[in-house]
């Protein structure tokens, strides 16, 4: 058998299909509307979390599903053309079925999404993981899709000294998930959005919310507020970073390439602070594009941005 390629991370969890279109209002079924921009993009949170790591130098891996047709194959073209080694992703013999439309306001940036139909119905199984291939990286990335095989994999990284990070998204639910709350417990790394602390502790206050998160399992909490900026709390130290004021023209992918920028920060050691500033950065100068892909800057694009506006550009600790 082939040996598993050294790698900085490695990524389970969900990539998808996006159908970006960017206008102004919303068509209705009496009359049409123009559309003021149109793309296709890679997508999903760790499938993009994946591609912004790899943009900024990492070694990248990602684990998940896909189906047997072209569609199938235009959304893992997006992630081996950025350098993500897909080699362990399961083949299912279907169509492809997690491909979302993604309506952008052309005003502000923000945008709704709409998943074909049967879009997370299919789960890889912890029979189907490869664990020396899961291991082999020092970081796990994970979004909470494929619940059982996510729970093996973050038992498998711990046994293995590794760690564990995952990325819960903005929700506006009053609880959490069981098999959400067991998956905590084995991460080291909780970077969420909006409301999701909330969710969690009961706490709205994300400083509240952070210091009762870490009672859940993970040792750094990180919650992403927009253009409030991010709030991260740990056991020795809590603070906010503001977001960078920036033109914006789409909002997605914005907190998945956070995540990314996020765990390349850790890998390379830098104080928390400073991680929190890269991946602020790295955020905003992936809103100036269409689609959570396209825009995911290179180190020195992010250096750059950095300099310009008179601050650190961080480097080896």
């Amino acid at each position: 058998m082939v040996a598993p390629p050294a790698l900085d991370i490695v990524g389970l969890g969900m990539t998808t299909l996006d159908v970006l279109i960017r206008l102004g209002e919303l068509p209705t079924w009496e009359h049409g509307a123009r559309i003021d921009a149109f793309g296709l993009d890679g997508g999903g949170p760790v499938g993009t979390a994946c591609v912004a790591a790899a943009r900024l130098g990492a070694r990248v891996g990602f684990v998940g599903i896909a189906g047997n047709d072209a569609v199938a194959e235009l959304k893992l073209q997006s992630l081996r053309e950025n350098g993500v080694d897909a080699s362990r992703v399961v083949v299912r013999e279907r169509p492809e079925t997690q491909v979302v439309i993604v309506l952008v306001n052309e005003e502000t940036g923000e945008r709704v999404f709409s998943g074909l139909r049967g879009f997370g119905d299919d789960a890889l199984r912890p029979a189907e993981l490869d664990r020396a291939y899961l291991t082999s990286a020092q970081w796990l990335h994970l979004d909470g899709s494929h619940a059982e095989a996510a729970l093996s994999a973050a038992q498998w990284m711990h046994e293995a000294g590794r760690r564990v990070c995952i990325d819960c998204g903005k929700t506006e639910a009053d609880s959490v998930p069981p098999q959400l709350r067991e998956l905590l417990r084995h991460v080291d790394v909780l970077i969420c959005g909006s409301g999701f602390g909330r969710a969690l502790t009961g706490y709205a206050d994300p400083w509240a919310a952070g210091e009762a998160a870490l009672a859940c399992g993970p040792r750094l909490v990180v919650q992403t507020e927009g253009v409030q900026g991010s709030y991260t709390v740990a056991a020795d130290e809590r603070f906010r970073t503001p977001a960078f004021p920036v033109e914006v023209l789409d909002t997605t992918g914005a907190g998945d390439v956070f995540h990314g920028a996020y765990l390349v920060g850790l890998l390379r050691g830098w104080p928390l602070g400073t991680i929190a500033e890269f991946a602020t950065a790295v955020s905003a100068l992936k809103c100036a594009h269409l689609g959570g892909r396209r825009g995911s800057p290179t180190f020195a694009e992010v250096a750059a941005f950095l300099q310009a506006r008179g601050l650190e550009v961080p480097g080896e600790p």
